[in-house]
């Protein structure tokens, strides 16, 4: 199977397990992996025969930027459904990272990291 990775996507969000991570925001990071059949598109040099990854790009802005989740697992997971379902798309990778997290003395990042697949019919 073929993928598309886009990395480095970073929105202004809600989401947090504190009231004022919710109110006051703070920044994201999103990296995709997308994936997909490509020897259609590869073929026919055409964009409607492979995912614009520009849609991908807004889904993960529009869902980080509107969503007040208390888990970051929950945001992860609502951009990993939305991008199940741009057609072609068979499973997604989400790597979302909470570039500042709230804690005392910690200077890191904190990643979550989720595959989901379309089912099998």
């Amino acid at each position: 199977m073929d993928c598309i990775e886009v990395r480095g996507i970073r929105a202004y969000g809600y989401t947090g397990l504190l009231p004022e991570e919710r109110i006051l925001g703070q920044w994201f990071e999103v990296d995709l992996t997308i994936w997909l059949d490509l020897s259609s598109a590869a073929k026919s040099d055409d964009i409607k025969d492979t995912v614009d990854y520009r849609q991908a790009i807004n889904i993960v802005k529009h869902v980080v930027k509107n969503a007040k989740f208390a888990l970051v697992e929950r945001l992860a997971e609502v951009i990993a459904q939305d991008i199940l379902n741009i057609e072609g798309v068979a499973q997604v990778r989400v790597r979302l990272s909470k570039v500042s997290p709230p804690i005392p003395d910690f200077e890191g990042s904190i990643t979550i990291d989720i595959t989901r697949s379309k089912p099998v019919l």
